[in-house]
């Protein structure tokens, strides 16, 4: 696919960050780029500082956190009649200084709505989309706090991703109920959760999907962008600390264009056509590193509870009601 002109790709969060870096690499790639987005304005404006050419892109709005605005985007993106070739699961919200729970339009709590179910339903609803592609990706953005096989899944703080048994979506995933394993709210908890719960979800994309459609399924971490804005709502003394911590201690740092890049690397060159695996170019970053595939932990390669999941998020979203 790379190089394709006619080829279409949605990245959703793509104002500003990760998301904005690869709509712009995948841009000068020939792509069209569908830019799912909150804030359009915002969108409109960053897609002319890093220079996407008005002709490969579309502004779309969604908003992950309500179920019914995904809706709407599938069908606002189907009346544009275009085919699809890619989808980048890239939004996600970070707000670990709350202490209490913002819940979403369905009493959700906020992280775990708009970084898992949000993504849940918009995957599912634009499958037959990518089935008709020629070589169709969806590709789904992972971090290291959620994969307990690396270091930075075991820092435990707040604490590591941990989903239980699902014990707060099998009590209905509404308020008092704010963590997916049913315990006390933890809002960086919760994030790490939710993208535990998006790595998981790409795994049993796969395994239900890959071998009947030919979709290639995937997930990667693109290394730590210490100064993208998913971190605006963090304390002010830590976005100031963390990325020359990341640049000068553990080396882990990565530029918001460099991510950008390799995230179109996964989406279109020809080197990540497997499904079902996880990409990554490690912790410590040296020029020139190639991509690897990177173990999951034991929890995202649990079938049994994989299984259970997805069918309390299609639940929990209405996947199977009528649009």
């Amino acid at each position: 696919m790379a190089g394709n002109k006619s080829a279409t790709v949605i990245i959703t969060g793509a104002s500003s960050g990760v998301g904005l870096w690869a709509a712009k690499a995948l841009a000068d790639r020939g792509w069209h780029v569908v830019m799912a987005c909150r804030d359009l304005a915002k969108a409109e404006a960053a897609a002319v500082e890093v220079g996407i050419p008005s002709d490969r892109r579309t502004l779309l709005h969604i908003d992950l956190g309500s179920l019914a605005s995904v809706r709407q985007f599938v069908s606002d993106f189907n009346a544009l009649k275009r085919p699809l070739d890619a989808l980048v699961c890239n939004a996600a919200v970070y707000l670990p200084r709350l202490t209490a729970p913002m819940r979403s339009p369905e009493g959700y709590e906020i992280s775990v709505a708009t970084n898992y179910f949000g993504h849940f339903l918009l995957a599912n609803l634009l499958l037959p989309n990518l089935e008709r592609a020629q070589a169709p990706r969806l590709i789904t953005l992972g971090t290291v706090t959620a994969n307990s096989e690396e270091f930075g899944g075991k820092v435990p703080i707040p604490a590591p991703a941990d989903i239980g048994e699902l014990q707060g979506l099998e009590a209905g995933f509404q308020d008092p109920i704010a963590m997916i394993d049913g315990k006390p709210f933890k809002p960086g908890k919760a994030y790490k959760d939710s993208k535990l719960c998006t790595m998981i979800m790409s795994r049993e994309l796969h395994r239900r999907f890959h071998a009947e459609t030919g979709i290639i399924f995937s997930t990667l971490y693109p290394g730590c962008v210490a100064e993208t804005p998913l971190f605006r709502h963090a304390p002010p003394l830590f976005r100031k600390i963390f990325p020359w911590f990341q640049k000068n201690i553990t080396k882990g740092y990565v530029s918001q264009p460099l991510s950008g890049e390799r995230v179109a690397q996964v989406v279109a060159d020809p080197g990540f056509i497997r499904s079902g695996v996880h990409w990554s170019w490690g912790n410590r970053q040296k020029a020139g590193r190639q991509a690897f595939a990177q173990p999951l932990s034991a929890k995202a390669n649990d079938q049994r509870r994989a299984a259970r999941l997805w069918d309390l998020t299609a639940r929990l979203t209405g996947l199977h009601a009528q649009s």
